[in-house]
């Protein structure tokens, strides 16, 4: 589990935004029925690919057509609304950071660490923007 004073301006630049955290598997169980578009987003302290997620998925909501529900949970703190929101995000292999769009509780579009490593904020959310513009 990773100090509370690190993570906290990490889950910030989301929650400011306006993403909600789940702690919890019922969190994203709930999270998941909801009727519309929810993005996930697997919130991770690392450097490589998070430092470019984080912003990536801030810059994805300045979209004309957004998902319904923004949702974060934290890999490494959460363990067991990360659990649940990889095992919702099958047949991918769990990878942090990561982000998933679900429609009506089905996952329609997945960005795994792969392609989110390397590539710069606006990369990441061009593609993110692609998808609301297919699903949202």
């Amino acid at each position: 589990m990773y100090p509370p004073d690190l993570i906290k301006p990490m889950r910030e630049d989301l929650t400011k935004v306006g993403f909600s955290e789940l702690h919890t598997a019922n969190d994203v169980e709930e999270a998941l029925k909801k009727e519309g578009t929810t993005l996930v987003v697997v919130n991770s302290v690392c450097g490589c690919a998070a430092a470019n997620a984080r912003p990536g998925a801030a810059m994805s909501i300045q979209n004309d057509k957004k998902p319904d529900h923004l949702v974060t949970v934290f890999a490494g703190v959460d363990r067991e609304a990360v659990d649940a929101a990889r095992a919702s995000m099958v047949p991918f292999p769990p990878s942090s950071p990561a982000m998933a769009l679900f429609k009506n509780g089905e996952l329609v579009h997945m960005l795994e660490r792969h392609h989110i490593e390397g590539r710069p904020a606006q990369m990441i959310a061009e593609n993110l923007k692609g998808a609301y513009n297919e699903y949202c």
